[in-house]
């Protein structure tokens, strides 16, 4: 368990691109997968437990988190160890 939040994989990077929109549809919400942005790499937060139906501390995937990360009391370390699945593209 990494930072106490259950985290163990490695980053990989990926080569989609996706727009704001595109994002917007990785919700994590029916099924969908639970994708979120930072600083215009985007991650996989699916199974993430504290990512439970798309929502994290009033937070929801499907985002730009780029603003609001550093509010995080993990701040962007807790990226380190998430899937890169691809960019967020303008």
């Amino acid at each position: 368990m990494i930072l106490g939040i259950g985290l163990t994989s490695c980053s990989t990077a990926g080569t989609e691109k996706f727009t704001v929109a595109q994002l917007a549809t990785y919700d994590g919400k029916n099924g969908n997968k639970a994708y979120i942005a930072v600083s215009g790499k985007v991650y996989d937060v699916t199974n993430v437990g504290e990512w439970n139906n798309g929502s994290h501390q009033g937070v929801s995937a499907g985002m730009d988190l780029t603003q609001v990360i550093g509010d995080a009391p993990h701040g962007k370390l807790v990226l380190d160890n998430l899937k890169i699945v691809g960019t967020l593209t303008k």
